[in-house]
């Protein structure tokens, strides 16, 4: 990367400021040993949220609740977010951050336990936005629930998608860059979905549901 590219990169992560409350959360996720989205992804995710107006939206992977709070600003305010996590811990934080933007309990479901567990009990097509930011190994199957919990026109985002800039390398071949690459040639190639690869955060996979 020219010195210009990652002097524009750095840019742009910095553009949308976090305040006091997501500086917080990432302290408390650095902490816990979470590794969350970072800012100029979760600006995205929040610009996506407002975009398609969601109302309801399920993100795996709660951590301590930075990409949370970040869906939770782009969402109306009668929006809920289904977040999962199987860190009760990491919940705690979450809520933790919740309480401090004071956001409503009303806006937020929080389930512990095995996301490849809870998604399959969630309903078919009844939500508007999808958030993977969990563990990498599992990212497949994630994708392939999120796909049935969308409606048309509802946004998947996957965090993670350039995985420390490895993906774009054929010569990385180690376990967690070749699963994300995968994971990226699906969605592209995926008859129901419309997607972008953005260069924000650690990567931003995004796809509407046609």
């Amino acid at each position: 990367m020219s010195t210009d590219k990652a002097n524009s990169w750095v840019y742009c992560e910095d553009f949308v400021e976090e305040d006091d409350v997501l500086l917080r959360a990432r302290e408390r996720a650095a902490q816990l040993g979470c590794a969350p989205v970072l800012p100029g992804a979760g600006a995205a995710l929040s610009v996506l949220a407002a975009a398609v107006g969601a109302r309801a939206a399920v993100e795996i992977g709660t951590g301590a609740g930075v990409g949370s709070l970040y869906l939770l600003r782009g969402m109306p305010d009668d929006g809920v977010l289904t977040t999962i996590d199987i860190e009760v811990e990491h919940q705690r934080a979450a809520k933790e951050a919740f309480a401090e933007r004071g956001v409503r309990s009303t806006r937020t479901r929080t389930i512990s336990g095995r996301a490849l567990d809870v998604l399959p009990r969630l309903t078919d097509g009844a939500y508007d936005l999808v958030f993977v930011d969990a563990d990498t190994e599992s990212y497949p199957g994630y994708v392939e629930q999120a796909v049935r919990l969308l409606r048309p026109g509802g946004v998947l985002a996957v965090d993670d998608a350039l995985w420390h800039d490895r993906v774009p390398d054929p010569a990385r071949r180690d376990e967690t860059t070749t699963v994300i690459r995968e994971v990226g040639r699906t969605v592209r190639d995926h008859e129901q979905l419309l997607p972008a690869l953005l260069p924000a955060g650690d990567g931003l996979l995004v796809a509407v549901r046609r």
